[in-house]
């Protein structure tokens, strides 16, 4: 079985690593760091997120995402982002599914998002006056999602 990957582009907020590190580990998930991360990998708060887990996480460091992208089965890739209608739920997962998450500030690049248009998920707020989700928390969102999908195939 193929393992589910997330994927983070250029994380900023080391607690929010931390946490997502931990999640991947607690479900077998792979951790994709795009480079340059905003933090030291040696930072204490990101550490403290994930705990005494590192352990068990298996984790990829990419230079850049572009390298990254080059080397991935694009029928694999799905873009999360507060700039779509189309809800995460409307994704068709499947092992091996790399989860995608920008930044913390900016999020993914725009012109990535034009490129994969058709591959790009939000999670819908019915608050218009929430910009976003926590990326810990939507990360947990559609993994969890993904793998209710990958077991009930």
């Amino acid at each position: 079985m193929k393992p589910l990957h997330i994927v983070l582009v250029e994380p900023e907020i080391p607690p929010n690593t931390g946490s997502i590190a931990r999640l991947c580990g607690a479900t077998d998930a792979v951790l994709d760091l795009i480079h340059p991360l905003g933090f030291s990998v040696d930072d204490k708060h990101l550490k403290r997120a994930g705990l005494d887990y590192w352990e068990y996480v298996s984790i990829n460091h990419w230079p850049d995402l572009n390298t990254f992208l080059e080397q991935q089965d694009e029928s694999e890739l799905f873009f999360l982002t507060t700039k779509v209608q189309r809800s995460y739920t409307q994704a068709v997962f499947s092992e091996g599914a790399k989860l995608i998450f920008g930044k913390e500030t900016k999020g993914v690049p725009e012109e990535i998002l034009a490129l994969y248009h058709d591959r790009c998920y939000t999670i819908p707020m019915s608050n218009s006056r929430i910009r976003s989700l926590n990326l810990a928390m939507t990360a947990g969102i559609v993994l969890y999602e993904a793998i209710r999908q990958i077991h009930h195939q």
